[in-house]
């Protein structure tokens, strides 16, 4: 797949860019949603946690699979589950999930980001797009064809939750499901913080054409929100001090009201 690290270089973010190419292979253009994508770069506003390029992949997936389903059950649960077969795929590559094991920079300490752009580190960044990309879109046909007949009739996501008490649609909420309990379930940073840190990047993105929000003022009011509500956690297995087994599991935990003080203040952040 040739032109990556280019249209990288364009769209400015690890995040939307893997989020453009896989809406591009699957014809569901989403120029708004690409760029509300914008914060997620460098492992959530910059703090290293799961890397952008994973965010933007389940995004697109989210939206693929909401077009081939229409039923929003089905459609979170092919999601979640498709995004757990590109979690998979990018360890393969990688070794790991997270911007700091990946880059080694601390994106918000000036002295770790200057020797990132003077080492000529972040060129690895454009190179793992180009190389990830074609596996990842791989990776998503193998999710997204997963016979439904065997997945639950009912799928809730924590991060569609939010989003659906932040106006999103039933497509924005199958864009984001895939992020549920810190991306495919996988216990790692909020799924439900990133979905609400989108939401409004994505209102601004709407009222503010061509303009990116890579460092909000609501971005960072959000994290703000959701740190004091959490004691400082992030990690979802930390916030909810258990691992979810399954889309039962996750689904269950949800609709019995799981973090919904916490989903609140996403909401009205």
């Amino acid at each position: 797949m040739r032109g990556i690290k280019r249209r990288f270089i364009k769209l400015g973010t690890c995040s939307r860019t893997l989020g453009y190419i896989l809406n591009q292979e699957f014809d569901n253009p989403r120029e708004d949603a690409e760029r509300a994508l914008d914060p997620l770069a460098g492992g959530i506003m910059q703090n290293g946690y799961q890397c952008g390029l994973l965010w933007g992949a389940s995004l697109a997936v989210g939206t693929e699979s909401y077009s081939k389903h229409k039923d929003l059950n089905r459609a979170s649960a092919v999601a979640i589950e498709a995004t757990q077969k590109i979690m998979q795929s990018f360890s393969t590559r990688t070794n790991y999930i997270d911007c700091y094991d990946i880059s080694e920079t601390n994106w918000k300490s000036k002295r770790s980001f200057a020797k990132n752009m003077i080492t000529g580190k972040f060129l690895a960044c454009f190179k793992l797009a180009q190389k990830w990309a074609p596996e990842a879109i791989e990776a998503a046909k193998e999710g997204l064809s997963h016979e439904t007949s065997d997945l639950p009739e009912r799928c809730n996501s924590c991060a569609s939750v939010v989003a659906k008490k932040m106006g999103a649609s039933e497509e924005e909420m199958s864009m984001v499901a895939g992020w549920a309990g810190g991306l495919g379930l996988s216990g790692n940073a909020c799924g439900a913080l990133a979905a609400a840190i989108w939401m409004h990047t994505l209102k601004l993105c709407r009222e503010t054409p061509g303009k990116s929000f890579y460092n909000s003022q609501i971005a960072q009011d959000t994290l703000e929100s959701f740190y004091k509500e959490t004691d400082y956690k992030i990690l979802c297995k930390e916030i909810v001090s258990k691992s979810f087994d399954s889309l039962d599991d996750h689904t269950e935990f949800v609709e019995k009201g799981g973090c919904s003080e916490l989903i609140e203040v996403l909401a009205r952040s």
